[in-house]
């Protein structure tokens, strides 16, 4: 009887340094990734990476919240895409930015839905056009974090510096970052994601607003 017990504390005071030896292992490894992830987020934050994204062409500051935009075609002359940091009040957003100097959308879907106190989700949902009328924009620039869809482009270079494309009057990115332009672009069944867009023109025949409760997205 004592020897065995003798056994279980020398096994119990073995035991204790192996666990204090891991823990301060996982402490090593995670010190720096947590250090390099708050040096990312704080960077992004003061826009020292301005130099690879560049800083959104928009003249206002983002709520942050995505919505969605949607149509069954998308055409468009003259066209631009580079990375790009949208402002928000509490943060920043990289995002792609993507200029259309002329584009004709079909079946436009636009909608975003927030949650009330005590109402739930409301959903605020626009449409305009048709598939012989489209919603028309001059200047189209969307900043997305996410696209989907049938894409056609003519005469597309990828790979450009974002500060040497020139589809889009007044629309370019930062020196050294990555870019690319194309003559026109065609996009069928048109899903995105994003957080902001502007034009300097919007023509949409049909218009019709809905606010209702409930989640009713475009897609």
């Amino acid at each position: 009887m004592t020897s065995n017990a003798e056994s279980a504390t020398q096994t119990t005071v073995r035991a204790r340094p192996t666990g204090r030896t891991r823990w301060r292992r996982l402490t090593v490894v995670m010190v720096p990734t947590l250090l390099a992830s708050a040096a990312l987020c704080t960077a992004m934050a003061r826009g020292a990476l301005a130099a690879s994204f560049g800083v959104s062409t928009n003249s206002f500051t983002v709520s942050g919240r995505t919505f969605e935009i949607g149509a069954s075609t998308l055409a468009g002359r003259g066209f631009v895409q580079f990375g790009v940091l949208d402002r928000g009040a509490h943060a920043t957003y990289p995002e792609a930015l993507s200029g259309i100097r002329s584009a004709d959308l079909y079946n436009l879907c636009q909608s975003v839905v927030q949650n009330v106190p005590i109402l739930g989700p409301v959903t605020l949902r626009l449409t305009s056009g048709s598939s012989r009328v489209p919603a028309h924009a001059d200047r189209l620039v969307a900043d997305s974090h996410d696209l989907r869809g049938e894409a056609l482009f003519h005469n597309i270079n990828i790979g450009q510096d974002a500060a040497t494309v020139r589809g889009v009057p007044g629309v370019r990115g930062a020196p050294g970052g990555f870019g690319e332009q194309a003559d026109t672009v065609r996009i069928d069944r048109l899903r995105q994601q994003t957080r902001s867009v502007s034009a300097a023109t919007f023509r949409l025949p049909g218009l019709h607003l809905t606010v209702k409760l409930g989640s009713h997205p475009c897609f």
